[in-house]
């Protein structure tokens, strides 16, 4: 997706980026040397005990680290990831354009909800999605002011899985509407105006102006919000739900070996949470660069009208 920059004119040309100065090297003193040297007595201090510790159970760690009841608990860890910060950031994006409309009615309701779910724990959401059915154990779903409907048992529809989902899904929604929402912000003023004045209107200007200019903004804080989801999944442990943390917990309450199992969901957490901050770290390079880039345009094309 190309971004249209709408403030240099005409056949101007983008001016040479100068070389990043280079660091000053300052020379080490003694505390530098002394903090070094009780990081390191730390480090090791940690790894001897873990190493040497029997009660952690590595053995055990080893032997349960790659059965298939992990395994199974680790791709529906991965499952309710994709599936809930899909639809949380397609929610998010619906409520980010009501936060922002000037009919008071519509950004109400989007700023009700907002609140309602960025303030109320998510453990209590999933909890009370799951229970959903004391409240309403049959709906009806049909068109109005007709007799055709379809009735819904609730208790039936509401699995653990699905009530996972659900919370998950709309507890995200709030915060990746407040990301969008503030991504929208960050393009400046001048650029809407700019592109009604070349005659853009609703999607060609949301596509070539708006978002282009918005993911510097709205990229980095996702990314950080995929990786607080994968972690948060450990929540729905609570509803039955077979994902890595039940899994674990499943074969600890057999076994009794509490200390160990943990240890292995926390390494694949561990691993699943290393595994995706690499590329994000690559895409928020990425897109710094881009901004320096670009600023360093405007700067230059504004210098030169001067």
């Amino acid at each position: 997706m190309s971004t249209t920059t709408i403030d240099s004119p005409a056949g101007s040309r983008a001016p040479e980026l100068l070389p990043e100065r280079k660091k000053r090297i300052t020379p080490k003193r003694p505390r530098d040397y002394l903090s070094w040297a009780v990081a390191i007595a730390v480090v090791a201090a940690l790894v001897y005990t873990t190493v040497t510790n029997e009660n952690y159970g590595w053995p055990v760690v080893f032997s349960y680290f790659t059965t298939e009841s992990i395994l199974d608990g680790l791709v529906l860890t991965l499952v309710l990831t994709v599936v809930s910060m899909g639809l949380g950031v397609l929610l998010g994006l619906l409520l980010a354009i009501m936060r922002m409309s000037h009919q008071t009615p519509i950004s109400g309701l989007a700023t009700l909800y907002i609140t309602f779910f960025r303030g109320t724990p998510v453990l209590v959401q999933l909890i009370f999605w799951f229970n959903i059915a004391a409240l309403y154990p049959n709906v009806s779903i049909g068109i109005p002011f007709t007799d055709i409907s379809t009735p819904v048992d609730v208790n039936a529809l509401m699995t653990p899985l699905t009530a996972a989902i659900v919370g998950l899904t709309l507890n995200e929604a709030a915060y990746m509407a407040e990301i969008i929402r503030g991504g929208f912000a960050s393009v400046n003023r001048g650029q809407h105006e700019a592109a009604d004045s070349l005659g853009m209107r609703g999607f060609t200007r949301l596509r070539h102006v708006i978002i282009p200019q918005t993911m510097p903004a709205i990229i980095p804080a996702t990314g950080n919000q995929v990786i607080g989801m994968l972690k948060g999944t450990s929540l729905v442990s609570v509803l039955g739900v077979a994902e890595l943390l039940n899994s674990a917990q499943s074969i600890y309450a057999r076994t009794y070996q509490t200390i160990p199992l943990l240890i292995v969901a926390s390494l694949w957490y561990l691993i699943m949470t290393l595994a995706l901050s690499v590329p994000q770290s690559m895409i928020e390079r990425r897109f710094s660069r881009s901004t320096r880039r670009q600023a360093a345009v405007t700067t230059a094309t504004k210098e030169s009208l001067l």
